[in-house]
């Protein structure tokens, strides 16, 4: 049975780090590490260790050039000590056929480096970004989700819905173009949606669609479904009392089972 070793990389703003690894080891993964992307350019850690690669919520470098701008340019300009491009290294571990989440920052970072969606086939060049939130403003609240039964996401597989937290001021989807956005569809490249709980159908409407999305996107997939960028976090509903009506008996499955599902597909892989 194949080992599960998970990397949370950190550093530069990044704050989520401490719960998502915490949710790693809930799901089931054996060996969980937090690193700072410093210890990547040292070699403290490389990515060759690990099967499961996890980029965390947080605010990197203030968002100050647009949410992971700056970070998704520290991955492909820098280089290790043995001169070795970060980039070069990422690539290698997409396509040994490991598995990527990104939560939130994690998710931006994600499609600034070009690796969501990849739609065409072709990873690492990008084609969306996330903007502001049509509200203009930072959201924080609960959002019921619905994932796409015919995408190929290994994270969402096994679950219909779920309820989970959002924290962002920059979740709008937005494409270089409308055949992009179409691609996203009819490849069942779009994971996650936002949903109205009583219809259980996508929504538009403010703030059960909590940034404006198009498509009511929530989370994105990449035509191989290793690799899962989504703005809400699942990393923060791990336990029942985290659910905010969990005193009135409310129930809802733990965001740790996205996760879980990611270790299980190593697991059989």
């Amino acid at each position: 049975m194949t080992r599960v070793n998970t990397l949370v990389v950190t550093g530069y703003g990044t704050n989520c780090e401490r719960e998502t690894a915490h949710a790693a080891r809930l799901a089931g993964a054996d060996n969980v590490d937090i690193c700072f992307f410093s210890d990547l350019v040292a070699g403290k850690n490389r990515l060759d260790d690990y099967n499961f690669l996890i980029f965390p919520g947080g605010f990197l470098d203030g968002d100050d050039l647009g949410a992971a701008q700056a970070a998704a340019l520290r991955w492909k300009y820098s280089s290790t000590k043995e001169g070795k491009r970060l980039i070069d290294q990422l690539e290698d571990f997409y396509n040994s056929g490991k598995i990527i989440l990104g939560i939130c920052n994690g998710f931006q970072l994600l499609v600034k480096l070009g690796l969501l969606p990849g739609a065409g086939s072709k990873p690492f060049e990008r084609q969306v970004s996330l903007t502001h939130n049509d509200s203009a403003r930072f959201e924080d609240r609960w959002v019921h989700l619905r994932s796409n039964p015919d995408s190929a996401c290994v994270f969402t597989r096994g679950i219909d819905y779920i309820y989970l937290p959002v924290r962002h001021g920059e979740g709008k989807l937005v494409t270089i173009s409308d055949e992009v956005m179409t691609v996203l569809e009819h490849d069942n490249l779009i994971a996650l949606q936002y949903i109205d709980p009583g219809t259980k159908q996508p929504t538009q409407e403010y703030p059960l669609n909590p940034n404006g999305s198009p498509l009511a996107i929530a989370g994105l997939t990449d035509p191989t479904g290793r690799v899962l960028g989504l703005m809400p976090h699942p990393e923060a509903f791990n336990h029942t009392t985290n659910h905010p009506t969990w005193t009135r008996g409310s129930r809802s499955i733990h965001g740790t089972e996205l996760i879980a599902a990611g270790v299980k597909h190593l697991r059989e892989s």
